[in-house]
């Protein structure tokens, strides 16, 4: 149409509004492919300018090319260039009516008012489906992310699950082994019993890692107190429990992760500490649980170092926000705390 309005004129004039025309047609294409603000706003004031020249100087209905900056208006991400360029764009599309305003009138083309008025709204349109698009691109974004970390936080967790799982079970079978050695020279009966224990055990190392990759075995505190007497009593360690295991009015989640902490932290003592007595100490008050897990062995050998077991009881402590001291004087005392929400622990008397 602006080439058809264009085509009654002669002379400069023609000459003139076609270069326009095309330079119109150049303001497009760059405005598609400006790498940064300052050139996009460049490229948008020169294309306003042109539909002003037109508009004024050859035909109203130049107006009409508002729609293609009125498009690109809506790409400002800034809220405060936003209103700007809007503000000078309105500016530009209505100074020619006012000029023309007799010849709108006299001739009924009222019409163009509605038109200029969907002009003048479009770029919040074109503003808030750029917005979508831009949040739907960084939230897959967020998911792929999130997709790496779950993968990455899963292998850390069956490394760990294997560390403190299999790592307790063979730590039973190694010291059972070096006690039928022992008996296979004094009680041929005591060794036998021992090795069917060995064979037990081995099956119970099996079904744990077939527990581990179907997923995390949950287990409760009391459950493990008692696999903890066993190993311990095995390893020639007198075992001492203060306190109520059962924890019933804690989660289960709590529960799993301190089961997992205590598992780490026996093994530990059966490995390194060459202790004669271990006792656990269960301290639940309002607010928060006390595990204090104590041996009257060599202590911590390398005091600024921490193994792989220490590390794995810090990082599943993280994750409930509970925390672990180490003291070390006559043996190792290994302190757990973890804060338990009081309106969780009184469910029952609030329903």
């Amino acid at each position: 149409m602006p080439a058809y309005y264009m085509a009654g004129t002669t002379g400069w004039r023609l000459i003139t509004g076609y270069g326009l025309l095309l330079l119109f047609l150049v303001t497009y294409r760059q405005l598609y492919n400006s790498p940064n603000n300052k050139t996009f706003t460049f490229w948008l004031i020169i294309q306003v300018g042109i539909i002003m020249i037109l508009a004024i100087f050859y035909n109203l209905f130049n107006i009409f090319l508002g729609f293609f900056p009125a498009n690109f208006i809506g790409w400002y991400a800034n809220k405060k260039i936003f209103n700007r360029a809007l503000i000078l764009f309105a500016i530009a599309i209505i100074s020619p009516i006012f000029i023309h305003s007799d010849h709108l009138f006299s001739e009924g083309n009222l019409t163009l008012l509605v038109f200029v008025a969907v002009m003048l709204i479009s770029p919040f349109g074109i503003r808030s489906m750029n917005s979508k698009m831009e949040l739907e691109k960084k939230l897959d974004e967020a998911n792929e992310q999130i997709k790496e970390l779950v993968k990455r936080d899963e292998r850390m967790r069956i490394a760990r699950d294997l560390h403190d799982t299999l790592g307790h079970t063979l730590s039973m079978i190694t010291l059972k082994s070096q006690l039928v050695g022992k008996l296979l020279s004094k009680d041929i009966e005591k060794a036998k019993i021992e090795t069917k224990e060995i064979e037990r055990t081995s099956r119970s190392a099996l079904r744990q890692v077939r527990e581990l990759v179907s997923d995390m075995r949950a287990v409760t505190v009391a459950e493990e107190l008692i696999e903890v007497e066993s190993i311990l009593q095995t390893a020639g360690i007198s075992f001492q429990l203060f306190g109520d295991p059962k924890l019933e009015e804690v989660p289960s989640l709590t529960q799993n992760i301190l089961s997992m902490c205590l598992r780490e932290a026996v093994t530990n003592i059966v490995k390194h500490s060459n202790a004669n007595n271990c006792s656990v100490h269960l301290i639940q008050e309002e607010g928060e649980i006390v595990l204090e897990v104590e041996d009257d062995g060599i202590g911590l050998v390398n005091q600024g170092k921490q193994g792989n077991g220490l590390k794995g009881i810090h990082e599943r402590l993280a994750l409930i926000d509970g925390s672990v001291t180490i003291h070390s004087r006559k043996g190792v005392q290994l302190v757990i705390t973890i804060p338990i929400i009081v309106k969780e622990a009184k469910a029952g008397v609030v329903s």
